[in-house]
């Protein structure tokens, strides 16, 4: 019974959230765009494929667009997230309903996590279904059943959490669209810290590197292990599709390295918004 007292106001204030973020117009138009990248797609899933007058395998083909199509809409995904997280405390605020809903015995913690929750849970359930179109036309329209798909589509829903907790949390301390672009740069910097890393791991890459000091080199490879790793958590994510075998998996180390972030930054949340003045 106690245990329904704490989690009811949750459920309540998630199921709120849920409904109201799909009248944004926002919502709405993305997920117009989305409906239509897939429709446009659609046509690269042939029977077969010819380059320079040679049929090459129609399977490898399918997987590496699958690939390609799997990352748009992660990415698209994350942006929709942050679109929609950075600006629901303001909004809430202005229309009265934080007052209202804190007014009842609920209290801020509870608040906080109704809205991750009903923000997330929808979020991960339109990216479920538009991976899961794709995995329906792979497995309609060729015969190449890949159920990896789906999963990868699951372990990326980490990488959406991470978006919403740091934008609610930098909604609270800086400008809604700020705290986007916050967001953004931070996923830009971890891909081209991403990409600077596997470069040095290249023959070019450490003879470029062989002039460089160790104290240098050491800077990048913190910045590497430590910022948050967007793209390479989604880069593991896909790699279950079309993987023959565990050896064909990237590091597991970028997903447990956002979970981490996770847990940090959703604690910097509810003790943040602990102090907000509600009027």
């Amino acid at each position: 019974m106690k245990m329904s007292k704490v989690f009811h106001p949750i459920i309540s204030i998630a199921k709120y959230t849920l409904v109201d973020e799909v009248r944004q117009k926002s919502f709405i138009i993305m997920f117009v765009i989305f409906a239509l990248f897939i429709f446009m797609i659609r046509g690269c899933y042939q029977g077969s494929y010819v380059v320079n007058g040679q049929e090459v395998e129609a399977g490898n083909v399918i997987i590496l667009i699958s690939k390609i199509t799997f990352h748009i809409i992660a990415g698209g995904m994350m942006f929709l997230a942050g679109l929609l997280a950075m600006r629901i405390f303001k909004r809430d605020r202005e229309d009265g309903t934080q007052s209202c809903v804190l007014s009842k015995p609920i209290t801020r913690w509870q608040y906080v996590a109704g809205k991750i929750f009903g923000l997330w849970v929808l979020l991960v359930a339109l990216m479920f279904v538009l991976h899961g179109i794709v995995f329906l036309i792979t497995s309609v329209r060729l015969n190449l059943i890949m159920p990896e798909y789906l999963f990868a589509s699951v372990l990326c829903s980490l990488n959406l959490l991470f978006v919403v907790v740091t934008v609610f949390l930098l909604s609270l301390v800086m400008p809604d669209i700020t705290a986007l672009l916050c967001v953004i740069g931070i996923g830009i910097v971890g891909s081209v810290a991403d990409g600077i890393y596997a470069m040095s791991n290249t023959t070019m890459g450490q003879e470029m590197m062989h002039s460089s000091t160790q104290s240098e080199f050491t800077v990048w490879q913190v910045i590497y292990y430590l910022w948050p790793k967007l793209s390479g958590a989604q880069r593991f994510a896909s790699s279950f599709i079309g993987a023959k075998g565990f050896s064909e998996l990237t590091p597991v180390y970028p997903l447990i390295n956002i979970f981490i972030y996770c847990i940090i930054i959703g604690a910097l949340l509810f003790w943040r918004f602990g102090k907000e003045d509600i009027t």
